[in-house]
């Protein structure tokens, strides 16, 4: 059987099994493939009817358009890419500002208001990324001391302001050698105020009096440290300090983060995510660096909530952990009694004249600067030059600096560091 003749012979059987029984579909298709030689799965689904385009589903109509996502967007990117439920609790203390901004109509407004944590989750879904990078330390033990300052093992419980945990952040880029900037970091157990300044080298001295401006900083009195094993720490220049001002000394144990989890954390979200993996080691960028801190203190403690963990339920094999609500440190401070009403009331001032989108762009600017005063020569080779590495994970638009620095934007949390 030629071509010609076996296509007319397939189209007047597919005519015949359009209309036969089950019974003679299948006689059919007998015949067809002893004329023809094709399989009978190929013959079938050649004479087998079109069926009609399936109709799509109605549901429910989209209540966030485009121009609610834009909005939204605008203020996560400006935000640092908070998680959800951060990201709603701050929405009220930006809208002012976001109105003059973004030039939001009423409507707009109003979505922004009464949208929930769930539905920003999805609108937000396709700009989200899930990045993870590994993080080298460059802590080195101290032994002096040692027994002098006792171990920590247990979990924070307390209720008042000015426990903290400390912890120093190398920017040192691949190499180890010379002198370089460490950022030292405070966050406050109660309240999770941050206070961050960077120091040259990690020489004892220099830390001590690091410390002590980041403690003058605080808007309540310090009331304790909890640091590592580091050497930085662990000295007498350091022990001596904290007797003088009454404050409680302790570290946790060699080789076990876990025991500095809160310090871990903002070591990535207040110092890594800025500063990525550079090395700064001239005083141009220590000056540079402090500039940054400056304005990073006050756009991380006046305008982004955080959440705190209160509790931990096993359901089967699980873990489930419940979370307070979000709030900023500056509102976590005022509740406190024991902190500085003058400090506290100059800020709550501040925080009502300062634009965050204004802040969060002059911040940008300022990493600009001082990704220009990387040391390119020390710069780590494994992801390319210092200025292009910094700058490509870098998202337009407004603090795009929280990007992580060794990837394209955008972020997501997710690591979702809460």
């Amino acid at each position: 059987m030629g071509p010609e003749a076996r296509r007319e012979y397939l189209t007047r059987m597919r005519e015949r099994y359009g209309g036969a029984s089950r019974r003679e579909k299948s006689r059919l298709l007998d015949e067809a493939v002893a004329m023809t030689g094709y399989h009978r799965k190929a013959l079938i689904r050649t004479w087998r009817a079109e069926r009609p385009a399936r109709r799509r589903r109605g549901g429910r109509p989209t209540r966030y358009g485009p121009a609610v996502v834009r909005a939204l967007t605008a203020v996560w990117t400006a935000a640092g890419y908070p998680w959800s439920v951060r990201l709603k609790a701050l929405l009220p203390a930006w809208l002012p500002w976001a109105r003059k901004r973004l030039a939001l109509t009423a409507a707009v407004d109003a979505a922004l208001r009464t949208i929930s944590a769930r539905q920003i989750d999805r609108v937000l879904a396709p700009r989200k990324r899930v990045i993870r990078r590994r993080q080298y330390g460059r802590t080195k033990p101290g032994t002096l001391l040692k027994h002098h300052i006792p171990l920590k093992t247990d979990r924070w419980d307390v209720h008042v302001p000015g426990f903290t945990e400390i912890d120093l952040v190398a920017h040192s880029g691949d190499r180890a050698d010379g002198e370089f900037i460490h950022s030292l970091n405070v966050t406050d157990i109660h309240t999770t105020w941050v206070e961050t300044g960077a120091v040259m080298g990690k020489s004892q001295i220099r830390v001590q009096e690091a410390l002590d401006q980041l403690r003058q900083a605080l808007p309540f009195p310090l009331r304790g440290i909890d640091s590592d094993n580091g050497s930085e720490f662990i000295n007498a220049h350091l022990h001596a300090y904290c007797r003088t001002h009454q404050l409680q000394f302790t570290r946790g144990r060699p080789y076990k983060k876990d025991d500095n989890a809160h310090i871990e954390q903002k070591n990535w979200t207040h110092v890594r995510k800025l500063l990525g993996y550079l090395r700064y080691d001239s005083a141009a960028a220590l000056t540079a660096i402090n500039a940054v801190y400056a304005d990073l203190r006050l756009l991380q403690n006046l305008f982004l909530p955080s959440v705190k963990l209160r509790r931990k339920e096993r359901v089967g094999a699980r873990v489930r952990r419940r979370y307070d609500a979000p709030q900023t440190p500056l509102d976590r401070v005022r509740a406190c009694p024991d902190a500085d009403a003058a400090a506290v009331a100059a800020l709550v001032r501040l925080r009502d004249r300062l634009d965050p989108f204004e802040l969060a762009a002059r911040i940008d600017r300022a990493l600009d600067r001082v990704y220009g005063l990387a040391n390119q020569r020390r710069a780590p080779t494994s992801t390319g030059a210092a200025g292009t590495r910094a700058k490509s994970a870098r998202a337009p638009a407004a603090l795009t600096f929280l990007e992580p620095a060794p990837v394209t934007p955008v972020l997501a949390r997710r690591s979702a560091v809460r």
